[in-house]
């Protein structure tokens, strides 16, 4: 549902986005968990292949459980609804919020065709990641409108980033 105030844009967006994945993606993302743990046991040491030496790379197996555990339960969990609200002041992201000073710029991205209909923002601190968000049933030009008054837009972007487009692509 959103919201249009004098000073305020508001809507509500599901906290992460959930692929719809099949039979065939299951099959094919056990049997890469299982490549990844027996190739994690061999590692080349002199250019000869030895099974459990020193060499053999336990944290990699400890990071590939602990991502199969993440999306486990994200698997078994609904998104949860997160209110964004645009302010004269900054962002408001549920409980969070970003100041427009913290930030470099922002780009509505809308292709109706390609279904994508999106809201990126770039932080001036290049360690932080983009915010991304859905517009929903937000009106792109409205919202494009309200944001050029506290923020530069950046007119480069075309596309959805690669990591949000791999992401789609794997179903991840």
């Amino acid at each position: 549902m959103s919201q249009i105030n004098q000073k305020f844009l508001q809507w509500q967006v599901p906290e992460y986005r959930v692929p719809q994945r099949g039979r065939n993606w299951y099959i094919i993302a056990a049997l890469f968990f299982l490549i990844c743990v027996f190739f994690s046991f061999f590692t080349i040491s002199n250019w000869h292949l030895v099974f459990l030496s020193y060499n053999s790379n336990f944290l990699f197996v400890l990071i590939l459980i602990v991502s199969a555990s993440i999306m486990y339960i994200f698997e078994n969990r609904p998104p949860q609804m997160i209110n964004i609200e645009l302010g004269p002041e900054g962002i408001k992201v549920g409980p969070k919020f970003y100041d427009y000073d913290e930030l470099k710029n922002f780009c509505v991205l809308y292709k109706p065709k390609q279904s994508i209909k999106n809201l990126y923002f770039e932080f001036k601190n290049t360690a932080r990641l983009r915010l991304s968000f859905p517009l929903r049933r937000m009106d792109a030009l409205m919202v494009r409108n309200f944001l050029i008054r506290y923020l530069d837009e950046d007119l480069e972007r075309t596309d959805p980033p690669l990591s949000e487009q791999l992401t789609k692509l794997l179903k991840l």
